[in-house]
C-alpha cells in the first residue's frame, strides 16, 4: 500500500536524475521502491528522460534516504540541484586535489567558510560548491582553497545531467568495443569459417573448448551490469526486469557451455564443441550492449531542447555596487541589485529598465523575431539579447525565479510526467518480464517431451528470453512526449505535463474570457459623459481616484486618461472592491460608487431615465461604467478595448476542427455581443461574476464536454483549475499561469490551435510506437519460440533474436526523433 504522509504536514517536490535504467521495468522497479518509504506522496519515474520527480514530506524523508533506495537497486542517481535566490553552484577543477588528505584538507578549509552549504569533493579534482551568495561569492570560496595550496580553476557553467549522460556513453562504449573484440573473433572461428573448408591447426582443434571460454568470458564481464541488475532486481524488489530476462538466457547459454566444456576436458564421450554456445552468449551481449549505446545516444537527443534553453543563460553581468561597475557571475546577482547591459549583451536577468531606451531580440522566449522596443519601466527576460543602446535596469527575479528559468523547470516536469496512455504499457510491462520467463520454460519443457535435443531447446529457450522487448514498450510514449513538450517550447507554447499534452486534442468546447484574451487588455476611454451638473473633470477626478487602488485594466485605462489630463487625484478612505460590480469609498465627505448596473442595484439607486443611452454605448462594444456621488448619478466613463487582430482567425480554424467557442465576460449582454460578433463567436456567457466562472465551466461539462478554459486575470484561476486543459495567455497574471495546464508565452491566440496540432501529432507518434512496440512482441516471441518450425524446419537464432531486440527500441526513438522536422501549419 502507497504510504502516504502525515496531514498538513509541508510538502516538497524534487527531481532525481537516474541513470543505469534499461527498460520500463526498471522504472517500474524503482518506483515501487519509493512508494513504499514512509513520507513519499507520490513518485513518477519516467525511463526515456531518465528522472524521478517525487513529491515527499522533508520532516518524514530525507532526500539522502530516496538516493540511497535508487543506488541500492543497482542504479546511479543524484537530486537535480535547482538554483534559488538563496543557493548557488560553484563547479571547479581544483589541482592537486588527487589524494584522500587532499580531499580532508579542502573539506575542513570549506566547512569553516561562512555561507558555504555543501559540497561534493572527488579525487579527480572536481568539486561543486553549493553556497549563499548573500553571504559569501565564488572569489572568496577560490581564495580561501588558494589558501590552503591548491589551483581552483572554473569549470563554467557545466550541466551536471550532460556530464553524467556523457560519463554514461563513455562506460557504454569501452564496454561495447571489449564485447565486440573478443565476440568477432569467436564468431569468425565458430560460425564463419565452418562454412569453408578451412582445416584449424591442430593447437586450435584440441584445445577449441578453451578457446571459446577464453573469448567469451571477457565478454560477459563488459555486460555484467545485466548480472549485477537482473539478480539485485530479483532479490531486493522480487521483480523481473530486462536485466534479468539477459541474465538469464545468456547466463544460462554460458554455464551451459562451461558445463559441456568440463565434460570435453575429461573425455566425457558423446559431447563435442559443436554443444558449445559460448559464441551465442558472447554475441547476445555484445548485440545488447550495442543496442543500449545507440539507445543512449538517441535518448540524449530527444533532450537537446534542454541543453539549448540552457546554454542560452548569460555566464556574467554587470552590476553596479559602490557606484562601481563590476562583472561577476551570473549564480551571484541578486534581487534589487542594479545592473547594467551594452549593445549586443544577453540581458543577464528579469528586471525592469529603470534608465535608457532599445530594442531586444525576445524570439528564445516568445518566437516573436522582431524586436521589441524598451524603454524606462518596461520589463526585460533574461537571457533576451540587447540589440541596440545602452540601458539600466533592477533585478527583480533571478536564479530558479527568472522566466527562463520556469520554462526550463516547466519543460522538464512536462517530460518526467506520464501520460494516460503510458500507463497501459506500465501495465503491459509490469507482467511483460515474468510472463516472458514462463513462455520461455514452456517452449523449454515442450520441446524436450517432444523428443529433441537439449541443444534443441536451450536455443529457443535463450531465443524467447532475449527477442521479448519491454523497452521498445517503456519507450514509445515517454520518447514521444518528450519530443511533443519541446516542440511546443520552442514555439512559445509551454505544456505543463504529459496529461494536458494528451488531453488537447480531445477538447469539444472552449470557453475564451474576454478581457486581455479574445482583448488586448489594453483598454481606452472613449466617451465621458455628465450628468446632473457635474463636470468632465469631476468626473475623471472621483472615478481615477477610487481606481488607482484597482488593478482592473478598465480602472487604469481611467487613471491614465486623468493623468493625460493632469488631474490631481485625492486619497480615498473606506475603500471596497465590490467583486464583479465595481467600487466603494469616501472621498472627504462624499459616498462614491463606480461600477455596473448590479452596485448600483445594491444601492437601490435608480438608472432607468438612462438605460437607452446605456445600451447605444454597450451596442457599440464599449464597457459603460457609472459613477454615483452621494447616491446621485454624476455621470458614464465608456471604455473600449480593442480585439487582438489573431483572434478571427483563431476562432474560424476551431470551428474548422469541429470545437465549439465560447466567450465568458463580466460584462453585460450587449458588450459582449459586440466584441463576439467582431471575434466570430455565437454564444456568450455575459454578467458572470468572477466565482461564478468556474461553474459555467462546470455545467458545461455537466453536459458531457470536455471543456478548455481561457484566460488571463486572478479572477481566471478557479475557472482554469475547473476546466479540463486551463490555457493562460503568458502576458496575464502568475496566479493564472500558475492555475493552467498550458502557458501560452507569445499572448498570441493562433497558439490555441497551434497546442491541438501539437497534441494530435504527439499522440499519433504516441500509438504509432506502441504499435510496433506491440506488434514486435506478439509477433517475435511465438517465432522464437519455434511455432514455424513443424512448417518450415527452420528455428530462429539466439544472435538474430538479440539483435532484432538492441535495434527495437532505437527504432522507437527514431521514429520520435523525427518530430523534430514536424513543422505548425
Amino acid at each position: 500500500m502507497k504510504n502516504q504522509p502525515i496531514k498538513n504536514q509541508p510538502t516538497q517536490t524534487c527531481t532525481i536524475n537516474i541513470q543505469g535504467m534499461h527498460c520500463a521495468s526498471c522504472a517500474s522497479k524503482i518506483e515501487t521502491a519509493l512508494k513504499k518509504i514512509k513520507g513519499i506522496k507520490n513518485s513518477s519515474v519516467n525511463f526515456a528522460a531518465e528522472k524521478a520527480i517525487i513529491n515527499y514530506t522533508p520532516n518524514t524523508v530525507k532526500q539522502q534516504t530516496l538516493t540511497k533506495t535508487i543506488t541500492d537497486l543497482g542504479y546511479k542517481a543524484f537530486i537535480q540541484q535547482e538554483q534559488s535566490n538563496s543557493t548557488s553552484t560553484l563547479r571547479l577543477k581544483i589541482i592537486g586535489m588527487d589524494n584522500p588528505h587532499c580531499l580532508s584538507t579542502i573539506e575542513g578549509g570549506l566547512n569553516n567558510l561562512k555561507g558555504v552549504l555543501s559540497k561534493e569533493l572527488s579525487i579527480t579534482e572536481n568539486a561543486t560548491i553549493f553556497y549563499n551568495p548573500s553571504i559569501v561569492t565564488a572569489e572568496k570560496i577560490k581564495v580561501r582553497i588558494k589558501e590552503l595550496g591548491y589551483q581552483p580553476i572554473d569549470q563554467g557553467n557545466i550541466d551536471r545531467e550532460k556530464q553524467a549522460r556523457e560519463q554514461e556513453m563513455s562506460q557504454l562504449k569501452k564496454r561495447v568495443t571489449i564485447s565486440w573484440i573478443f565476440s568477432s573473433p569467436l564468431v569468425l572461428l565458430t560460425m564463419i569459417l565452418p562454412l569453408f573448408p578451412v582445416s584449424y591447426p591442430l593447437w586450435i582443434q584440441h584445445n577449441m573448448a578453451t578457446i571459446q571460454l577464453a573469448l567469451a568470458t571477457p565478454v560477459i564481464l563488459a555486460g555484467s551490469v545485466f548480472y549485477s541488475r537482473g539478480i539485485l532486481a530479483l532479490a531486493k524488489t522480487k521483480t523481473a526486469t530486462m536485466d534479468t530476462l539477459v541474465a538469464i538466457g545468456t547466463g544460462t547459454a554460458y554455464i551451459y557451455s562451461i558445463i559441456i566444456s568440463i565434460f570435453i576436458w575429461l573425455g566425457n564421450p558423446g559431447y563435442t564443441e559443436m554443444d558449445l554456445y559460448f559464441e551465442v552468449a558472447a554475441l547476445l551481449i555484445a548485440f545488447i550492449l550495442l543496442g543500449k549505446y545507440l539507445e543512449a545516444k538517441a535518448k540524449g537527443k530527444t533532450s537537446e531542447a534542454i541543453k539549448k534553453l540552457l546554454g542560452l543563460q548569460a555566464k556574467t553581468a554587470i552590476v553596479i555596487r559602490k557606484n562601481k561597475e563590476i562583472e561577476i557571475p551570473i549564480a551571484e546577482v541578486q534581487v534589487n541589485d542594479i545592473l547594467i547591459v551594452k549593445p549586443g549583451q544577453k540581458i543577464p536577468v528579469d528586471g525592469i529598465i529603470l534608465r535608457g531606451y532599445s530594442a531586444v531580440d525576445e524570439s528564445m522566449i516568445t518566437g516573436e523575431s522582431i524586436p521589441i522596443e524598451k524603454k524606462e519601466n518596461d520589463k526585460v527576460i533574461g537571457a533576451t539579447i540587447n540589440k541596440t543602446g545602452s540601458f539600466t535596469f533592477r533585478a527583480t527575479k533571478v536564479g530558479s525565479e527568472t522566466a527562463l528559468a520556469q520554462i526550463i523547470k516547466l519543460v522538464e516536469q512536462a517530460q518526467g510526467s506520464k501520460a494516460p496512455i503510458q500507463k497501459l504499457a506500465d501495465t503491459i510491462s509490469a507482467y511483460f518480464v515474468p510472463t516472458v520467463v514462463a513462455i520461455s520454460l514452456i517452449s523449454l519443457i515442450t520441446w524436450l517431451s517432444l523428443g529433441h535435443t537439449i541443444g534443441f531447446a536451450l536455443t529457443t529457450f535463450v531465443a524467447v528470453l532475449i527477442i521479448a522487448c519491454p523497452c521498445a514498450l517503456g519507450l514509445a510514449t515517454p520518447t514521444a512526449i518528450m519530443m511533443g513538450t519541446t516542440k511546443a517550447a520552442e514555439h512559445g507554447i509551454l505544456i505543463k505535463s504529459a496529461e494536458a499534452l494528451q488531453n488537447a486534442q480531445h477538447i469539444h468546447t472552449f470557453v475564451f474570457d474576454k478581457t486581455g484574451t479574445l482583448t488586448k487588455g489594453k483598454p481606452e476611454v472613449t466617451d465621458i459623459i455628465t450628468k446632473n451638473k457635474f463636470s468632465q473633470s469631476d468626473i475623471l477626478k472621483y472615478a481615477a481616484s477610487l481606481e488607482k487602488k484597482s488593478e482592473h485594466p478598465l480602472g487604469e485605462a481611467i487613471v491614465k486618461k486623468a493623468q493625460q489630463q493632469k488631474i490631481k487625484l485625492l486619497e480615498p478612505t473606506h475603500f471596497k472592491a465590490i467583486i464583479g460590480k465595481g467600487l466603494e469609498a469616501h472621498l472627504g465627505k462624499q459616498k462614491i460608487l463606480i461600477g455596473n448596473r448590479k452596485i448600483l442595484h445594491d444601492q437601490n439607486i435608480a438608472c432607468n431615465a438612462y438605460e437607452k443611452e446605456l445600451q447605444q454605448l454597450e451596442a457599440q462594444g464599449k464597457t459603460v461604467m457609472i459613477l454615483v456621488v452621494n447616491q446621485k448619478i454624476a455621470g458614464f466613463i465608456a471604455v473600449a478595448d480593442t480585439i487582438k487582430d489573431s483572434a478571427k482567425a483563431m476562432v474560424e480554424q476551431l470551428r474548422k476542427l469541429g470545437k465549439e467557442v465560447v466567450m465568458i465576460t463580466g460584462d453585460n449582454q450587449r458588450t459582449g455581443n459586440a466584441i463576439a460578433k467582431l471575434a466570430g463567436i455565437n454564444i456568450i456567457l455575459a454578467e458572470v461574476l468572477p466565482e461564478q466562472k468556474a461553474k459555467e465551466i462546470k455545467r458545461l461539462q455537466q453536459k458531457g464536454q470536455k471543456v478548455a478554459m481561457v484566460g488571463d486575470g486572478i479572477n481566471d484561476a478557479p475557472a482554469l483549475a475547473q476546466s479540463d486543459l486551463g490555457i493562460a495567455i503568458g502576458s496575464g497574471t502568475d496566479v493564472a499561469i500558475e492555475s493552467a495546464d498550458i502557458v501560452l508565452v507569445r499572448n498570441d491566440l493562433q497558439d490555441v490551435v497551434h497546442a491541438i496540432e501539437i497534441s494530435k501529432y504527439t499522440m499519433r507518434k504516441v500509438k504509432q510506437n506502441l504499435f510496433w512496440a506491440f506488434a514486435y512482441n506478439v509477433a517475435g516471441i511465438p517465432i522464437a519460440a519455434g511455432i514455424l518450425y513443424p512448417f518450415t524446419g527452420a528455428l530462429l537464432s539466439p544472435v538474430i533474436a538479440g539483435a532484432a531486440m538492441a535495434f527495437s527500441s532505437v527504432s522507437v526513438i527514431s521514429n520520435s526523433l523525427l518530430m523534430k522536422k514536424y513543422k505548425l501549419k
